[in-house]
């Protein structure tokens, strides 16, 4: 059965334990590359990731942006959203759709 996970500064992803998914907190940028790895060759079919960490990750995150799985979403953390997540969103619709419906 596919997993859940949670990405990015402790106290931005502490929250999401309570709903029960999986968090790994990381204190690096470096870590969090190395973890977001270890989290898509596992059993994890959806990784959030938040966005203060997911800027400095582009690469990373376009490596696995057409594979099935892992879905890397993109959340605001705790200092607020940078808008980053929306547009993926955004992009996503318009790739499926063929046109701005948002």
């Amino acid at each position: 059965m596919y997993k859940i996970a949670v990405l990015g500064d402790k106290d931005s992803i502490l929250g999401f334990k309570a709903l029960g998914l999986e968090t790994f907190p990381v204190e690096s940028v470096e870590e969090g590359k190395k973890t977001l790895h270890d989290l898509a060759r596992g059993e994890y079919a959806v990784v959030y990731l938040t966005e203060q960490l997911g800027v400095h990750m582009e690469a990373e995150i376009a490596r696995y942006k057409d594979a099935l799985t892992p879905a890397i979403i993109l959340i605001p953390g705790k200092e607020g959203s940078l808008g980053i997540g929306m547009a993926n969103v955004k992009r996503a619709v318009e790739r499926a759709v063929g046109a701005d419906i948002l």
